[in-house]
């Protein structure tokens, strides 16, 4: 991924933090950091980096500047495994997708010291894997990532909705909170996703897939449905069928984000059909 992509996601991450944690963020001490606290005369073991030039000069003694540290950002990675992640008919699959966008997020979560924590819910027990930074949660990311996600008809012990209260009693610290999933889950995870808002900023990366939004003209048809591995034969070939399944993902669709938009979550849609890192770009400018 090229690194002034990254760049530009860090500032767009870091002005969507700002602007949707409650709450200040200045952290307690004083350390590195951008906000002046005072300037004070030197004294012996004083970081000489510190030293105030103006102050210095204008009193005739020299001046350290010191700072409000920079407070860590933790984010917690939720990351869908189901079997509706393996589906794709474009460019690739919707797994495919949400590990792209779960490395991006991986590897902006442990800039400036922060750590990243992993929930992956849907393929067995959920997987959790606490907050750790820098190499460790890369690698901790990559091996979640690598067990891939789970065969059509074992959906997992824990849906979205259990994975998002999970997150909400591990993380205890305000952070960023990065969804990815289809969003396919018909249970209600609507609440458990306003509590944690509450405390922390959110983002649903909602992936998607060109043909889950229409049906091709192609005859009868045997599909599976991979949540529950249930097989259902559908007649392509009757435009009342075409239409009726366009209407129904539509509704779906629109209440997914209309639900996100009451809640206040920043909502971005990617789809396997299209370049999802210009795209995921884009939307969080």
């Amino acid at each position: 991924m090229p690194g002034a992509v990254i760049d530009s996601l860090d500032l767009a991450v870091a002005r969507l933090v700002t602007r949707t944690l409650p709450g200040s963020r200045r952290a307690t001490g004083v350390g590195p950091g951008l906000e002046l606290v005072q300037i004070r005369p030197y004294e012996t073991g004083d970081d000489v980096r510190h030293i105030d030039a103006a102050a210095s000069a204008r009193t005739g003694t020299l001046h350290v500047r010191l700072h409000v540290p920079d407070r860590a950002l933790s984010t917690w990675i939720v990351l869908d495994l189901s079997p509706s992640m393996a589906f794709g008919t474009a460019q690739r699959l919707k797994a495919d997708v949400a590990e792209g966008a779960a490395l991006v997020f991986g590897r902006l979560g442990v800039r400036r010291a922060g750590s990243v924590g992993l929930i992956g819910f849907g393929a067995g027990p959920a997987r959790v894997v606490a907050p750790r930074g820098s190499r460790p949660a890369m690698v901790a990311l990559r091996a979640l990532l690598g067990s891939g996600v789970a065969p059509d008809g074992q959906t997992g012990t824990e849906d979205l909705a259990d994975a998002l209260t999970r997150t909400g009693r591990m993380a205890t610290q305000s952070g960023l909170v990065v969804v990815i999933s289809d969003f396919r889950d018909q249970r209600r995870w609507e609440k458990p996703l306003g509590s944690l808002r509450m405390r922390h900023s959110i983002l649903a990366l909602e992936i998607t897939d060109p043909r889950e939004a229409e049906l091709p003209a192609v005859g009868r048809l045997t599909l599976v449905d991979p949540e529950t591995g249930a097989l259902i034969q559908v007649n392509t070939s009757r435009r009342q069928v075409r239409e009726r399944f366009a209407e129904l993902e539509r509704e779906r669709r629109q209440r997914v984000a209309d639900e996100l938009r009451r809640l206040h979550v920043h909502h971005v849609s990617l789809s396997t059909g299209q370049d999802w890192l210009a795209e995921l770009g884009r939307r969080l400018r």
